[in-house]
């Protein structure tokens, strides 16, 4: 069995990826995606936030809002505004923010490599959630959201898509966060035989985002087997949607942390006790971090540097030394009292692409009372805890631009 494979993609008929592209179903809630989805009858937040065409407070975990995706989805392709390839196809993916730019891959990947972590994670997942990808999963028979893979820079895998990404792209569109999207197919098959071989050949890849969508992958093939009697191996389910980036390429930026109060100490106990593991200074102005170890504090109008003690940071343990570790162990868990940020509603997390200026709001506003800001994670120290089969601790990495939904989805034959 192949760690990737090509597949037919199910994707928008010619001159209607505009009109369908969305943005993924996770990052919009049901009243966020109502407003983008207003006036656009296609757009795939149809498909992913069904919930959007039925009664306002319908619960989006109720079978008739995965009923709902599945006959949206159907009306799409029933309409032919989504098509689906007839042969096997590799496709280029291109996104652009700003001066970033990212190209990589889009394939199936092996639910075997995954489950024995050749396809390696480095988060934990809640059940709830998995529950609810695998229920949509089932509901529509297809996967809709792709799963955001990283592997290590590849030269030849780059003189392949250099070769490619000179023709006539299949799909050029800008979507209103300004994120541009681009997209090749793939079929001719010497071009596809040769990146198999490639990606086959690598050690790794490596769940960026999307650990609940691999998960739910996992649960639906050995569901489909159990149900059809099959052996697990090369039928549809046995594979999931993923787009996979080099390394290099790939953009983390940092998560932030807000906390609702001081766990009872005023604001001088708690610079005090601060300062027995941090060196802690004034800044004129916002304090973002320009280096590992390195953190910004928002706390009554003022900006704090912190930089972490040297013998504080454990550098053997790849989960310990990374910033969201440090902070968390030495001053939010011990100092602010939230031992566990999964579930403890003191604190809240902030993307990077929201900037500092979020991290001053929420505290000006009264809502929050102090916020830090971090340096992001970077891409090697994802791997090495992947590497290590550790997890991260909630919340470490944000990673952007975001895939869209609906340019690809694949379907369970």
């Amino acid at each position: 069995m192949s760690m990737i494979k090509p597949f037919r993609g199910l994707r928008p008929a010619p001159g209607c990826a505009a009109d369908v592209a969305a943005p993924p179903y996770d990052v919009l809630n049901t009243a966020e995606a109502r407003i983008r989805a207003e006036g656009r009858p296609w757009s795939f937040l149809h498909i992913s936030k069904p919930e959007i065409d039925l009664p306002e407070g319908t619960d989006p975990y109720s079978a008739e809002v995965y009923a709902k995706g599945a006959e949206n989805l159907q009306k799409q392709i029933s309409e032919k505004i989504l098509m689906r390839d007839p042969d096997p196809c590799y496709y280029v993916y291109r996104l652009r923010m700003g001066k970033h730019i990212q190209t990589g891959l889009v394939f199936i990947g092996s639910v075997a490599d995954y489950d024995k972590n050749k396809i390696r994670k480095h988060e934990f997942t809640r059940p709830a959630k998995e529950d609810d990808r695998v229920r949509q999963i089932t509901a529509l028979n297809a996967q809709t959201g792709p799963v955001l893979l990283a592997y290590r820079n590849n030269s030849e895998v780059n003189m392949i898509f250099a070769s490619i990404v000179t023709n006539e792209p299949t799909y050029d569109l800008v979507a209103d966060d300004d994120v541009a999207h681009t997209l090749w197919v793939v079929d001719d098959q010497a071009k596809i035989d040769r990146l198999t071989g490639i990606f086959d050949s690598m050690a790794a890849l490596y769940i960026a985002d999307g650990h609940h969508r691999s998960a739910s992958g996992s649960r639906v093939s050995k569901a489909k087997n159990t149900q059809e009697g099959t052996q697990a191996g090369e039928n549809s389910w046995d594979y999931f949607l993923c787009v996979a980036f080099p390394h290099n390429e790939t953009q983390i930026f940092d998560y932030n942390r807000v906390l609702k109060d001081l766990n009872g100490h005023t604001k001088d106990e708690l610079l005090e006790k601060i300062a027995a593991h941090f060196h802690i200074e004034c800044a004129d102005a916002q304090a973002k971090p320009d280096k590992p170890e390195n953190f910004g504090m928002y706390l009554s109008g003022q900006w704090y540097k912190l930089k972490i003690n040297d013998q504080r940071v454990p550098k053997a343990d790849p989960v310990a030394s990374l910033d969201v570790s440090l902070l968390q162990d030495n001053l939010i868990a011990p100092l602010l009292g939230v031992k566990d940020p999964r579930t403890d509603n003191r604190i809240d997390f902030v993307g990077g692409i929201r900037g500092l200026d979020e991290l001053e709001r929420r505290v000006d506003s009264g809502e929050m009372e102090i916020a830090f800001a971090l340096y992001p994670t970077s891409m090697e120290a994802l791997f090495a805890v992947a590497d290590a089969n550790e997890v991260m601790p909630p919340k470490s990495t944000w990673f952007e631009p975001k895939l869209a939904d609906g340019l690809i989805s694949h379907v369970l034959d």
